[in-house]
């Protein structure tokens, strides 16, 4: 590539390496959920990449993956594996945090770029890709800042769909749909699948805008979706299955843009079907035709979804793909039809006035950056105090001492009375926090309850809400620190209820925040948990006699100890399942779903241990086959999509570009 040609994306990647070196750099950032998803990437490298693969640190035990979209951690799992362990689990997320910063900046500029020509009429619509935050939660500050890593890699892929789209519907490439289709549409999915509507929709507007045999263009599509969603049958079947095992995370709000960029965003993506472009190569066919024209309507559509959504499918309680969530597709759509408008004008503008290119490029960066300055649309350079480190959070509280004293701690779970340790001053429940106490598992060795971020398990809704029973978590675990714990005020908290949950759950420790101590009279009347130590701002009671909890034997197997003289339904302290089976002896006992959504055993006699056996079931295995059956009818598809690798020539009556 030339270095003129190249100049643009250089100048993209020079800003977005030197924002990433200020913000965060080499080090772990420990803002939000950074943490917690530094454990789940820990928890795929360690228990294996099955989405059943039980979780034991959080919540009394979860099959975490299995409800929270895999994908972003098996790539960082294969990188640890890849490397031999070389790369250790914080070095892998910080690779895959450089990776996500990056590339959405870097798909939208190779999408704008085909379809506008030009690396330098691309660079506007780029630079706003990836410096955008507008409350788009994949933007910068809700995908990067906040750490939710794999919605903002999910947003990322979608600029990769209409250029995946071109030679599947072009004439004889309806294999290729397959091929090239299906992996992308499934990744989607993996990682994020809030962003597959707008995938999906964009592959379905793809097919009907192409010339030619609109009936072979949806079928190969058609194809292609099936595909991809066999490909994603190992996680998504049990996920929709298993739905009764989870919480939908309905605590977004759907906001409407205010600040000039995002309406000024709206309106070039408003004229974009109105501004065709000039045939030639990387260029859309006039009269409608091209991917441009399906990325020209592709906002409209995506809106749409959108407000069926909001309007329609939550209010009937299926909140499972929040309004809020699948507005980020709307968004991606938005960006690109608003890049290709502009880029199109930047164009008839350098014509008319005999502008350079680049010069007008540049021009229209800087109006983009003035525009972004209200309501802060645009984040373009980090402040040192929104980026703590893992490091520098762990010195100031007194981390690796409270870690040292949770492994000394009895045999038991750790209940956090937060989901986050605030890290500045003040009343405000968004000020400036880290879930950093969800690494307790990896550097402590203890499982806790609570300690982390909101999270779908039904033992978190029982904290969040007092109630474990199903229906959506509405509430930020954030806005009730501080003020509630299992669904009642922390002054009212009584120490009977107290006392029942923590015994139903295992808890051996309690930690405290010393700011929440005056709201919190209940750990002071309490028989069960006595004052031990403060560390830094946490405060530690500690029960006063033992509490069994399962303890792993093997990869398979926990074992509990028991009461010799408990009769009937007792609970193990785990958490309710179907993959889980007890024995004792050699011989099945009979299971049910308790009270706190725990697992209950019937015992009939004297005993003294059972044992717990965690499988996958008919389902899981069903569901793996299915895709390993897909992965060989994708391979087979692959063959004739390799077979001819010179492109087709450019055609404004067939073909999809």
């Amino acid at each position: 590539m030339a270095l003129g040609r190249a100049l643009p994306l250089l100048l993209l990647l020079a800003h977005a390496v030197a924002f990433g070196a200020a913000a965060f750099g080499a080090s772990t950032p420990a803002a939000d959920d950074h943490p917690g998803q530094v454990y789940r990437l820990w928890h795929a490298a360690s228990r294996g990449p099955a989405p059943s693969a039980w979780n034991p640190g959080w919540w009394a035990g979860y099959p975490e993956l299995q409800f929270y979209p895999p994908g972003f951690f098996y790539v960082g799992a294969a990188l640890h594996h890849a490397t031999l362990g070389t790369l250790s689990i914080t070095a892998v997320y910080s690779v895959l945090l450089w990776t996500t910063w990056l590339l959405p900046g870097v798909t939208v500029y190779v999408a704008l770029s085909r379809l506008l020509g030009s690396g330098w009429l691309a660079l506007p619509g780029a630079f706003v890709a990836l410096t955008l935050s507008a409350g788009v939660a994949s933007g910068v500050e809700g995908g990067v800042r906040w750490g939710m890593l794999p919605a903002r890699l999910g947003w990322a892929l979608l600029p990769l769909v209409p250029l995946a789209c071109a030679r599947p519907l072009a004439p004889g490439g309806g294999r290729r749909a397959a091929a090239v289709l299906a992996p992308l549409v499934a990744a989607i999915v993996l990682v994020h699948p809030a962003h597959a509507p707008a995938a999906v929709a964009l592959v379905a507007l793809a097919a009907l805008v192409a010339s030619g045999d609109r009936g072979r263009h949806l079928a190969a599509v058609l194809v292609a979706l099936a595909l991809a969603g066999a490909l994603t049958a190992f996680w998504s079947v049990p996920l929709l299955a298993r739905l009764e095992h989870t919480r939908a995370l309905a605590w977004g709000r759907l906001e409407v843009p205010t600040a000039p960029l995002p309406l000024v965003l709206l309106a070039l993506a408003a004229l974009a079907p109105t501004l065709p472009g000039r045939d030639g190569p990387g260029r859309a066919a006039t009269g409608g035709r091209g991917r441009a024209a399906a990325v020209a309507l592709w906002p409209a559509v995506t809106v749409a979804l959108v407000a069926v959504d909001a309007a329609v499918l939550e209010p009937l309680g299926l909140r499972w793909l929040p309004a809020d969530r699948i507005a980020d597709g709307a968004w991606m759509a938005v960006l690109l039809a608003a890049g290709v408008s502009g880029g199109r004008l930047l164009e008839r503008l350098a014509v008319a006035r005999r502008v350079p290119a680049p010069a007008l490029a540049l021009a229209a960066v800087a109006l983009c950056v003035m525009l972004g300055m209200p309501g802060q649309a645009l984040s373009l350079w980090p402040r040192p105090a929104d980026w703590p480190t893992l490091e520098a959070t762990a010195r100031g509280l007194r981390l690796d001492d409270l870690w040292a004293a949770l492994r000394r701690a009895p045999a038991g779970r750790v209940l956090f009375v937060r989901s986050a340790v605030p890290l500045v001053f003040g009343p405000e429940w968004w000020r400036p926090h880290t879930h950093v106490t969800a690494l307790a598992p990896m550097l402590a060795g203890r499982d806790i309850v609570h300690g982390t971020f909101t999270h779908p398990s039904p033992v978190a809704a029982l904290v969040y809400r007092g109630s474990a029973e199903p229906g959506p978590i509405t509430t930020l675990a954030e806005r009730l620190d501080g003020h509630s714990l299992f669904g009642v005020p922390l002054a009212t908290l009584a120490p009977p209820a107290l006392e029942e949950h923590a015994d139903r759950l295992g808890i051996a420790v309690i930690v405290v925040l010393d700011e929440d101590l005056p709201a919190l009279p209940v750990l002071d009347r309490s028989r069960t948990f006595g004052r031990d130590r403060t560390i830094g701002p946490f405060v530690l009671y500690t029960r006063t006699g033992p509490v069994a909890v399962p303890q792993q034997v093997d990869a398979r197997r926990w074992r509990v100890t028991v009461d010799g003289g408990a009769q009937g339904w007792i609970t193990t302290r785990l958490t309710y399942y179907p993959l889980w089976r007890a024995e004792r002896d050699g011989h099945a006992l009979e299971t049910r779903r308790g009270p706190a959504w725990d697992l209950e055993v019937k015992l009939s006699g004297a005993a003294r241990s059972i044992e717990l056996v965690y499988t996958n079931g008919t389902l899981e295995t069903a569901s793996a086959l299915l895709s390993a059956v897909a992965l060989l009818a994708w391979l087979a598809s692959c063959w004739p999509a390799r077979a001819d690798v010179r492109p087709a020539p450019p055609s404004p009556r067939s073909g999809f570009d």
